[in-house]
């Protein structure tokens, strides 16, 4: 099967303006891009006036969580009902776009819906998956992590995880907006804890993300060793060097912040509190870490409070309107976005690499708001949602 006549953009950068891609609808991958001519009655599909480009891959998202105004609306779901909620919104997920995720965990049902959507038997984006997120005693995102306490806790704790299927560890360094009674600027793990929680995970053989709000928790994490931030809203400058001395990738998350800033008549008290003090330094510590070059993969944190699941491109849209150059966004949020979370074979355009592909009429690198209303989006060659032209013989 051939897409050609159409824009193409590989998730580094725009490969040609009229381009063709092939790719096998049995294996679901891709054979060639570029320059690609029919072999004999091979079917193929022309799209004058639209871009091809990789799925989308958001490095942050929540499908245990709907967009409430309050976690603690989760907190007494049955396992059964929280699945049924999660493959729900991994599909809505899927269809407007985002082909690959790093799912941030709740409870342990990351990776059974991981297992489902491999096996078939719902449909949803590729994951990167966890079980539980570690936070310390009453810390952050408490309802559904595990709690620890202390460097042998923490070391338990990744083993608990790892043995359960995790395939990346993530721990709450600070408090958070959505958690009463944290605070997001505060510290929350000792040293010495993050130091055997990183270590641990990196034994393993697996990754570690950090929550992160405040410039203290930040850099304790990444002196430890940790491999993504998320959010990073409080950082400083000291934070922002140390992100870039130790190689490490900033998930800033836009997008939740400015969902509770424009529901306020919903939101909880606290939360507009926190959300008050966070927004507007969130988008100048996101400026500083741009221009500084910090590594910038897209998340979204979909789920958390009015961050509905679908709307997920919107976050390269706040990239864009506060630093970065369009086409750095897109990137973000597919070639590095796939890197930072371990997928190799998504995020570009690649022969061998996935099928997963979005059809976009005009050019998203020019006019990033196009991304909300694909075409059609492929995962591993099938349409999942859209349409394209009947192919040509």
């Amino acid at each position: 099967m051939i897409l050609r006549d159409a824009r193409l953009f590989d998730g580094r950068e725009e490969l040609a303006t009229k381009g063709a891609i092939r790719f096998d609808p049995e294996s679901g991958r891709i054979e060639a891009v570029g320059d690609v001519e029919p072999q004999g009655e091979e079917p193929s599909m022309s799209l004058p006036g639209h871009t091809v480009l990789p799925g989308l891959v958001d490095a942050h998202v929540h499908f245990s969580l709907s967009g409430q105004a309050t976690i603690e609306d989760v907190v007494g779901t049955s396992d059964a009902d929280l699945a049924f909620t999660e493959a729900a919104n991994a599909r809505t997920t899927l269809e407007a776009g985002v082909t690959s995720v790093r799912a941030m965990g709740a409870r342990d049902l990351d990776v059974r819906l991981k297992r489902a959507i491999e096996r078939g038997d719902v449909p949803g984006p590729r994951m990167v998956a966890n079980c539980r997120s570690i936070t310390i005693t009453g810390g952050h995102g408490h309802h559904l992590g595990r709690e620890v306490d202390g460097p042998v806790e923490c070391r338990r704790a990744v083993r608990e995880q790892i043995k359960k299927g995790a395939e990346f560890i993530k721990f709450m360094a600070t408090g958070g907006v959505t958690t009463p009674g944290t605070d997001p600027r505060t510290l929350a793990f000792t040293y010495e804890e993050m130091e055997a929680l990183i270590d641990e995970a990196h034994r393993r053989g697996v990754h570690v993300a950090t929550h992160a709000h405040g410039a203290p928790g930040v850099k304790a994490a990444v002196e430890a060793g940790v491999d993504t931030v998320e959010h990073g809203t409080f950082m400083d400058e000291e934070a922002i060097d140390m992100l870039i001395a130790h190689d490490v990738t900033l998930v800033p998350t836009l997008s939740a912040p400015y969902r509770i800033a424009r529901n306020t008549d919903r939101a909880t008290e606290e939360s507009i509190r926190k959300t008050d003090s966070v927004h507007d330094r969130h988008i100048e510590a996101f400026k500083r870490a741009v221009d500084a070059g910090v590594r910038i993969a897209g998340g979204t944190d979909a789920g958390t409070p009015f961050n509905y699941h679908g709307t997920n491109s919107t976050e390269i849209s706040f990239m864009v309107e506060h630093a970065m150059d369009p086409v750095d966004a897109v990137v973000a949020m597919t070639g590095t976005a796939a890197e930072t979370i371990g997928l190799e074979d998504a995020g570009t355009l690649e022969a061998g690499n996935y099928a997963d592909l979005l059809v976009i009429e005009g050019n998203p690198l020019e006019d990033v708001s196009l991304l909300r209303e694909p075409t059609a989006v492929l995962k591993g060659g099938e349409i999942v949602s859209g349409t394209l032209p009947d192919p040509q013989d």
